[in-house]
């Protein structure tokens, strides 16, 4: 069944005006609502036996136009830099705790309570855009046939990585650098049926032309992010999502539960 979003065409103009949030990134969000209805290297490399070129990405939805989506809150050590909207549902606007000034996007929130000086109230986009994000962990984790299985033994540290479909039936560990690599259109699903964790000062770098909106990261307990680590995909946790100090991702942040925040830098991937 397509869905259809149609936000208020003067809310969303009285934003840009009112608020000190920029409108640069949110303007599109209608149009593409119904698109998205179509549709450190180690010495070893890790590489599926067959191509994955019939490997699908992950649809997001609504939710692919959001850099944090929570369904639970959002707090906050400032100063976080944000690239992208942001937004809460069905828990009160009042559980974002970042500023306006944080983000460069628009502020969504699901009633009139949100960061001041103003964000926008928009309930039924936010229901939509929370359940697509539901539909995309059922459809990340219920994906079959691994390429890789417990790869590493819940251990990828040092790790170069290539597309395809990985799974681990206990929890994920990053305890030193990996490589992503790939071409621009492979795809890189990891399920995980526990935590995933990634070590202080550990950085994943992309290689090859892989392209972080084609890497999904699906996991069924918390996430954090290590202190001043770098972090490349999109997060979709079953919890919640944890960054430390100075903790970076270029990717999507999409919780069930709380994002935690502490002067973090989320940019949303092109």
């Amino acid at each position: 069944m397509k869905l259809k979003i149609v936000l208020p065409v003067i809310g969303l103009f009285l934003a840009g005006l009112m608020s000190s949030c920029s409108n640069e990134l949110d303007n599109s969000l209608a149009s593409k609502s119904s698109s998205h209805e179509k549709t450190g290297i180690s010495a070893s490399v890790e590489s599926p036996a067959l191509s994955q070129s019939a490997l699908k990405v992950v649809n997001l939805g609504v939710a692919a136009d959001f850099a944090i989506l929570s369904k639970a809150g959002i707090t906050d050590v400032y100063k976080t830099s944000i690239t992208g909207n942001i937004g809460t549902s069905p828990i009160t606007g009042a559980a974002i705790l970042v500023s306006c000034a944080e983000v460069k996007g628009t502020i969504f929130t699901a009633d009139a309570a949100g960061p001041l000086p103003f964000s926008v109230k928009s309930p039924s986009m936010l229901t939509t855009a929370v359940s697509n994000m539901e539909a995309a962990y059922t459809d990340a984790a219920g994906r079959i046939t691994p390429d890789f299985l417990n790869l590493g033994g819940g251990n990828i540290g040092g790790k170069t990585l290539t597309a395809g479909l990985y799974k681990w039936t206990t929890a994920l560990v990053i305890p030193t650098n990996i490589t992503i690599t790939g071409g621009p259109n492979d795809v890189f699903i990891f399920q995980i049926a526990g935590t995933l964790k990634m070590g202080n000062a550990v950085r994943i770098t992309l290689a090859g032309g892989a392209q972080a909106k084609n890497i999904f990261w699906q996991a069924s307990d918390a996430v954090t992010l290590g202190t001043t680590s770098h972090f490349e995909g999109t997060i979709l946790s079953q919890t919640g999502i944890n960054l430390q100090t100075n903790a970076s991702i270029n990717g999507r942040l999409l919780a069930q539960t709380a994002v935690t925040l502490q002067m973090n830098t989320v940019v949303i991937p092109k």
